[in-house]
């Protein structure tokens, strides 16, 4: 359920972005609020605990030894790279982001690839979203708060652009793992990044 509300957002936001034109930051950003609004609205405020010892294995179990949100990593990780360079889809992707009119002109559905990225990252953020409750064990309305923050910066410290069309999913990585490296290394030190 939470994966099919995560991927019915992003398709709400990928009809704000496709059929009226919002611009997608912005469109993202509203809808962010939205439902942390909606958040707020249904635990009254309150975070939820006690969840089941199945959901809490999505994010506390190991298989082999290694942590299951690993896996989940991993297969996240070859499925949109398989999409993004061995698909017809994946190239249309990276069309639009390099520029919009030039794809448009070639053919390229860009209002259709528009929506079904949004359902992607809806449905993605869902997973996330379910993998961080399970492992604290706990849903909080707040939880999260500043996250998009961390991630836009670890796409453009990996070597993505503003306006699009250039970026993978490797350097995304490693900028999340240099903004990691860094948060981490300045817990240990002791500064407070407040």
């Amino acid at each position: 359920a939470g994966l099919i509300t995560g991927a019915l957002v992003g398709a709400v936001v990928g009809g704000l972005v496709a059929v009226f034109r919002i611009p997608p930051f912005i469109a993202t950003l509203g809808m962010m609020t939205a439902a942390r609004g909606v958040a707020l609205i249904y635990t009254d405020g309150r975070p939820i605990s006690q969840l089941a010892p199945g959901f809490n294995w999505l994010g506390q179990g190991s298989i082999l030894g290694i942590p299951v949100p690993v896996y989940l990593l991993v297969i996240c990780i070859v499925v949109i790279w398989t999409i993004l360079n061995r698909t017809r889809f994946g190239r249309h992707v990276y069309a639009i982001g390099g520029n919009r009119h030039a794809a448009e002109l070639s053919g390229v559905k860009t209002r259709r690839v528009d929506f079904l990225i949004f359902v992607n990252m809806g449905f993605l953020a869902a997973l996330a979203g379910l993998v961080f409750t399970a492992r604290l064990n706990l849903a909080g309305p707040k939880a999260g708060d500043g996250f998009e923050l961390e991630a836009i910066s670890a796409a453009f410290i990996g070597g993505a652009a503003v306006q699009g069309g250039i970026g993978t999913i490797g350097g995304a990585i490693i900028g999340d793992l240099i903004i990691d490296m860094l948060n981490n290394g300045m817990s240990i030190l002791g500064i407070g990044i407040e």
